[in-house]
């Protein structure tokens, strides 16, 4: 389970350009079994777009189809949780960006980025996935942020752990390898607890929720520069 006790201390006012601690807290779920399930989030914050049209992604967001199939909705009561016969978890820590098989997915800089991200992971978690590392500047403090990519048809030839990853960088191709004849880019932030050995964010543990907490993707996406107001 989650570390309930978890928390972010939060300075009287964050420094010029630094963004707003993202905080957690504890919400619920009832599987398919009827169980029910806690687990810590980071729900949107009320001052950024709800809107999935307003944020720049990996992939390319083209006039007049909607950006995404399945968003974000941990934050939401339990009977507004996404649902389905096809689904092996009831809820969604991510976006979902129906492309075309073979699109390129391409790295973005978050929010407040501090330097390039890195490469984490690739490999085999949801079907073919990498999972890239970003700092970003909070409240006088750097934090730690991991982006997964799941689901691609491939990834990058030659991408590795380790790997430096500055914004536009080739991660792999829309595909839906572990999610078959469903074609999409899944997409999930997770902010990287604190005291947490950056060893344990190398691999597929980075999902883990004692490691990362679920984050709503629209407090660190990039806004796109040419969006409506």
């Amino acid at each position: 389970m989650p570390d309930v006790t978890h928390c972010v201390p939060v300075p009287d006012r964050p420094l010029a350009g630094q963004r707003e601690p993202l905080a957690a807290s504890l919400q619920a779920h009832r599987e398919k079994d009827g169980t029910w399930r806690t687990y810590e989030q980071i729900p949107r914050l009320p001052d950024r777009p709800a809107s999935y049209e307003s944020y720049e992604y990996p992939v390319p967001t083209g006039p007049g189809a909607p950006v995404a199939v399945s968003g974000y909705d941990l934050d939401r009561p339990d009977d507004q949780q996404r649902r389905g016969r096809n689904l092996s978890a009831v809820g969604h820590g991510g976006v979902d960006l129906a492309r075309p098989r073979g699109t390129e997915v391409r790295v973005v800089s978050l929010d407040g980025q501090q330097g390039d991200a890195e490469v984490e992971f690739v490999g085999e978690l949801f079907g073919h996935t990498v999972i890239t590392r970003h700092t970003l500047a909070e409240a006088g403090r750097s934090r730690d942020y991991v982006v997964v990519y799941g689901h691609l048809e491939s990834t990058a030839p030659g991408l590795s752990a380790g790997a430096a990853a500055p914004a536009g960088t080739l991660i792999g191709f829309v595909g839906d390898s572990g999610s078959e004849g469903n074609v999409h880019l899944h997409l999930e932030i997770r902010q990287v607890r604190d005291s947490v050995d950056p060893a344990e964010i190398r691999g597929p543990g980075a999902v883990h929720p004692s490691v990362t907490i679920v984050c709503d993707p629209r407090n660190v996406l990039p806004l796109r520069k040419d969006r409506t107001p």
